[in-house]
């Protein structure tokens, strides 16, 4: 069985190292205009892009590859980049830990709706004077990478939560409903944690709740005013994506990936995936 490529270290030869940032011309020339196969990360990934010309898959939807963009890539989302020359801009990938050591909210993260796991993940397109802005901010973390001063990580995740912030501003992505309440902020964390852990096992947001303590009803309304989409939904987009992934990258039935999701019978998960998909599961194989 094939398996996704994942990337577990910012770094690959520094464990220890939870943020980096690079030029998209540089990792171009480093691989020698070798594109890389679809893999995921365990960390944050923004692309920054200034210049370039091909496709973004982000987790089986394409994106062109264009001028000032900007691309927010959740941990776990498949993604490959498909460059037909080579690319100008910036790529920053920082871990959970980056942001814990350096006293940022996972809260902050989840009001800024900009990682969208289980959803799909457009680019934020730019005009020239909001690029200018965002290209300053990373050009003054590559010169604090650079530096050996005291602070610096303080000061990179600085100029990162105002990377996240201008973004936030200028994207339509987050002109939904305000933020929940601190309470509300939680159960959400709580959910998207049981939900990676049990979509295998728990297909009914009832599940949840019971699990959470609270009632199928809260539940949903917290999760319809963070996200935009009931507990439900969110818990069936996350099948979904897993379907495509394992339909994608295994060689497993349709059969054994439906037992694999927890479907008592494999007509159910081939009726599951083609109300959410429009196509059966071999046929997206086909398609694929």
């Amino acid at each position: 069985m094939h398996q996704i490529k994942t990337y577990e270290r910012v770094d690959h030869s520094h464990k220890t190292i939870s943020f980096r940032i690079s030029r998209m011309e540089q990792i171009f020339e480093q691989r020698e205009g070798v594109q890389d196969e679809p893999h995921r990360h365990d960390y944050y990934t923004l692309l920054l892009v200034k210049k370039a010309r091909g496709k973004h898959m982000v987790d089986f939807q394409a994106y062109p590859l264009s001028a000032n963009q900007v691309y927010f890539i959740s941990p776990g989302q498949v993604h490959q980049v498909m460059e037909d020359e080579k690319s100008y801009g910036y790529a920053v990938l920082f871990s959970t830990q980056f942001l814990m050591e350096n006293h940022v909210p996972a809260q902050f993260i989840e009001d800024l709706r900009l990682f969208q796991d289980y959803s799909a993940s457009p680019p934020l397109e730019l005009n020239k004077d909001e690029f200018a802005i965002l290209s300053a901010y990373c050009e003054a973390m590559i010169t604090l990478t650079e530096a050996d001063i005291k602070f610096r990580n303080q000061a990179l995740s600085s100029y990162l939560k105002l990377f996240l912030i201008q973004s936030n501003n200028l994207c339509s992505l987050s002109s939904g409903p305000p933020p929940y309440q601190e309470t509300g902020h939680v159960l959400l964390r709580s959910f998207r944690e049981l939900v990676e852990k049990n979509h295998t096992r728990w297909h009914q947001a009832s599940e949840y709740a019971r699990e959470l303590h609270v009632s199928p009803d809260h539940l949903n309304r917290v999760i319809k005013t963070t996200v935009g989409k009931t507990a439900k939904e969110f818990i069936q987009s996350c099948l979904v994506l897993e379907a495509k992934r394992m339909i994608y990258f295994s060689g497993l039935s349709a059969k054994e990936i439906g037992y694999a999701l927890g479907f008592s019978e494999p007509s159910n998960f081939s009726a599951f995936f083609k109300k959410h998909t429009g196509m059966s599961p071999s046929h997206f194989r086909e398609s694929s």
